[in-house]
């Protein structure tokens, strides 16, 4: 129930996260990374289309060596390879998985922040950014995979979010939090579906 209560709390902090995003509370931070904290950001482009967001490496470029890092980095965090790892190790926590994604595209859907500009430029793909959804798989692989190793790869997976321009400060720590609230139900959620299985047994 400890952990339970702390995938609440996750929750929680999300919901009041993406709240403040969107009422702007957070512009000046995300405004600050914008211009000082990614060195690799290419802000010439609009929103990752769903094609984008389903295939691997869709829609991604490899003109410098910050795209050509991130790309390869958070590989394992795109949608269908992060699935079929995490399904690999737990089926419960492929369903959180499933389920963490359908959040992220309903906050994306209907969650807009203020303007962020790089220059004069407005950065249109950061409109409809929160949460991160790389950032949200990486942790749910690290935690499927649970080595020290894994941990290390999505540290420095979702650094790279930041330093090339894909995600800004608010849109990572809205994938931990929504990522981490996965895996720590993930216990929970296990013990329900053990429940059931039994209770059909003995229906029949």
């Amino acid at each position: 129930w400890c952990r339970l209560r702390f995938a609440f709390a996750c929750l929680s902090c999300f919901a009041a996260l993406a709240i403040a995003v969107a009422a702007g509370a957070f512009t000046g931070l995300d405004q600050w990374a914008v211009a000082h904290v990614m060195p690799g950001g290419r802000f010439t482009g609009g929103e990752p289309s769903l094609l984008d967001a389903l295939i691997p490496l869709a829609g991604t470029h490899w003109s410098s060596v910050w795209s050509v890092l991130v790309n390869v980095v958070t590989l394992p965090a795109s949608l269908l390879v992060a699935l079929a790892i995490v399904a690999w190790r737990s089926r419960v926590l492929a369903a959180l998985l499933v389920a963490a994604v359908a959040v992220e595209a309903l906050c994306k859907e209907v969650l807009t922040r203020p303007e962020l500009h790089h220059g004069a430029r407005h950065v249109v793909a950061f409109d409809d950014s929160f949460p991160s959804g790389h950032t949200l798989r990486a942790v749910i692989v690290a935690g499927a995979i649970a080595s020290p190793w894994a941990t290390a790869w999505a540290v420095g997976a979702i650094a790279l979010l930041q330093l090339a321009g894909w995600h800004t400060p608010t849109d990572v720590a809205g994938g931990l939090l929504l990522g981490a609230s996965a895996l720590l139900a993930r216990g929970r959620a296990a013990r329900a579906l053990r429940g059931r299985r039994l209770a059909r047994g003995r229906a029949r």
